[in-house]
């Protein structure tokens, strides 16, 4: 069995995994915390948390290599890098995203420390800044990750996988994260599919003297939002992904864990 080791300065969270041709990985993030939604966690820091649906996604990723080969992908919320990390096994190009200098900068380290995961497959990751609360791309060239014309148009030109994982957390984000997805999947030029990662998290709230899951049902209602959008421009087909698939990962699968998939067909009738 072959052995890959991650290197990373700082070392706070490893991540073991089997891949499905039987070689070990061990992937070592600079991150903060553990692999579990803590009460003390801040909305300023969750990005730099590894979470359980990150381990999802990946492990979706690791079964079904078929479909992401050669593919350009787009993260958002990337956070630590970890998704984009294991897609760069396969896919051809990744742009991994998120916001706050601080954030990408720990998530370029991370990339590039484990490089020698992806290496081999002659991926590429580029770390780029993506604010939902933006509608244009950041072009300032005082920010390290903004980017290129070029860039842009390779995007919108190549694109056909998004992806992001457990960053359903706030309703005013969540709001901002599909409306973002939205004008991008809008303006690609080939037939794309986003997958989803969420972990529906209760809650005991006073208000309601009641448990909840209010920030997954505010996430499932931008679902089904999404796909009700009649624009004439492009059809959006949701659909769960069953569970099924073999964990290659170390992490607790809880129940609460799902998977979604949305798949973006541009209307032969609309014509950009």
């Amino acid at each position: 069995m072959d052995s890959i080791t991650f290197k990373s300065e700082t070392v706070l969270s490893d991540v073991h995994m089997y891949t499905p041709n039987t070689r070990h990985l061990m992937v070592r993030l600079n991150a903060v915390g553990q692999p579990e939604h803590t009460m003390d966690t801040t909305l300023e820091d969750v990005g730099k948390q590894v979470w359980r649906g990150a381990f999802l996604l990946a492990d979706y990723i690791l079964n079904n290599s078929y479909l992401f080969r050669d593919c350009t992908v787009l993260e958002l919320g990337a956070g630590t890098g970890l998704t984009s990390i294991v897609m760069a096994t396969v896919a051809k190009t990744i742009y991994c995203t998120d916001v706050g200098e601080d954030l990408l900068n720990m998530c370029e380290r991370n990339i590039i420390v484990n490089k020698n995961i992806y290496e081999a497959a002659g991926s590429e990751i580029k770390v780029r800044e993506l604010d939902w609360l933006r509608d244009e791309l950041c072009t300032d060239t005082k920010n390290p990750y903004c980017w290129s014309e070029e860039e842009i148009a390779h995007l919108y030109d190549h694109t056909d996988v998004l992806l992001a994982a457990d960053v359903f957390y706030d309703d005013d984000l969540t709001d901002a994260f599909f409306q973002t997805i939205y004008r991008i999947l809008s303006n690609l030029k080939n037939p794309s599919t986003v997958y989803l990662s969420v972990e529906k998290r209760l809650n005991f709230t006073l208000r309601k003297m009641d448990v909840t899951c209010d920030a997954y049902d505010h996430f499932r209602l931008c679902l089904a939002d999404l796909e009700n959008i009649c624009d004439g421009k492009t059809k959006f087909v949701v659909e769960p992904i069953k569970r099924s698939f073999p964990q290659f990962l170390l992490y607790e699968r809880v129940e609460q864990l799902e998977l979604w998939k949305i798949i973006a067909e541009p209307l032969k009738s609309y014509t950009q």
